[in-house]
């Protein structure tokens, strides 16, 4: 699915459909009440979350939503993204199922914590 350069999540979401957009938003709503002070970006060309940095990006393919919580993410709750397709740092997300907002928040919140831990470190 091509999408076009956007500035910003708003852009991004506006550019697709509006059951695809609504999908966008309430994964974006879920990653902005697990990480509330996260900054909102486009990296990629696509949504991204800092937060202390990196954090978690997301973005819409012609079947799923690709999210990307980094290696680490994946691996911290591989029993949980057993049913999914992953790679080395993504997770897909049939766009036809309901999105699993209670995993999202649950690696969002682990890479909040992670980055957290990194910054008291460095």
């Amino acid at each position: 699915m091509k999408v076009p350069p956007a500035a910003n999540i708003d852009e991004y979401i506006a550019a697709f459909p509006a059951a695809t957009q609504a999908i966008l938003q309430h994964v974006r709503a879920t990653i902005k009440q697990a990480a509330p002070g996260a900054e909102e970006a486009i990296s990629y060309a696509m949504p991204a979350f800092k937060f202390n940095g990196n954090l978690v990006y997301f973005a819409v393919y012609a079947n799923h939503i690709g999210f990307y919580a980094t290696p680490t993410g994946n691996n911290e709750f591989a029993d949980d993204l057993s049913k999914y397709k992953t790679g080395k740092g993504s997770i897909q997300f049939p766009i036809n199922e309901p999105m699993p907002l209670d995993l999202i928040t649950r690696i969002v919140k682990f890479r909040v914590k992670q980055n957290l831990e990194k910054k008291v470190k460095g």
